[in-house]
């Protein structure tokens, strides 16, 4: 659906945990049914569709995206979680948790970073069959604005003494090195950018001894890198999960977005409307309970 603006609709943080989830299952239907009803024309799911990391909750989803007709590259953009790549409860078994190998346990990472994107080819490239993985870019033209969406994987592997919670992030280096070439840059230039990533940019920041623990163990460990690479693209926003809240706020007048969880309630979500450039709003919208 093209017209002079340009909607999008953000959610995040699904942690769907097989098909016995049937409640959140039938939530999300009728998500998606408001989305099409709605007329949005485009959808952004910023990461943990599944809780345990299991690729059956991905093919759920996908289903889902299929059967409301929204499965398709301008239509829908997913990005990982850390729940979608790290299966805590496995890492933590005695044999894991004291392999000193770090660089077995990265490797096995990528693989899973790979299998995602395998599964999600067609929403990252428009093609069924690929292994295009991040960052990647979404350039979508509309009639009234060009919108570039900037997708990074923001999750890195468990660690016992870094990453305890595999809830820690950062954004690889050669991802940002990928960013700062000319040749991503240039069609960047005439676009409403957004930059797209799991990891929250602030979590509390606060003097609060608890919560500056509990913000360790969540945050972005390389935000600042992550940050002079929004400038570099000239990025309008950034849209993000993880910390499941509904919230916005600005860095350095960049506005960061944090589409909240799902999970927690699935009656929420955030809207954004762009007509130009440089003029954008954006809210929360809470359905009616009884849609």
């Amino acid at each position: 659906m093209i017209t002079s603006e340009v909607k999008i609709a953000h959610i995040s943080d699904l942690h769907i945990s097989g098909r016995k989830d049937r409640r959140y299952l039938n939530d999300l239907d009728r998500m998606f049914d408001h989305f099409n009803s709605v007329g949005y024309d485009h959808l952004v799911i910023s990461g943990d569709l599944s809780n345990s990391a299991h690729p059956g909750d991905w093919k759920i989803i996908r289903e889902k995206l299929e059967s409301h007709d929204l499965y398709h590259w301008d239509k829908t953009t997913v990005i990982a979680g850390n729940h979608d790549l790290t299966n805590l409860e496995e890492e933590l078994r005695f044999y894991n948790a004291l392999n000193p190998l770090s660089l077995l346990r990265k490797k096995a990472f990528d693989r899973k970073v790979k299998e995602f994107c395998v599964f999600f080819q067609e929403l990252i490239t428009g093609e069924e069959r690929g292994d295009q993985g991040f960052p990647f870019i979404k350039i979508i033209n509309y009639s009234s604005v060009k919108i570039a969406i900037v997708a990074l994987n923001s999750v890195y592997p468990w660690y016992p003494a870094d990453n305890p919670l595999g809830a820690r992030g950062s954004i690889s280096k050669g991802q940002l090195r990928a960013l700062s070439l000319e040749s991503v840059l240039a069609p960047l230039a005439d676009c409403f950018v957004i930059g797209l990533c799991h990891h929250a940019y602030k979590v509390y920041g606060t003097d609060s001894p608890i919560d500056q623990a509990f913000d360790w163990t969540m945050e972005l460990k390389n935000r600042e890198e992550f940050l002079e690479a929004l400038k570099l693209m000239h990025a309008k926003l950034v849209l993000h999960g993880h910390f499941h809240r509904f919230q916005s706020y600005k860095v350095q007048n960049i506005p960061f977005i944090n589409g909240g969880s799902f999970r927690y309630n699935p009656l929420c979500y955030s809207e954004l409307i762009i007509e130009g450039l440089d003029n954008f709003t954006q809210r929360f919208v809470t359905l009616p309970a009884n849609i």
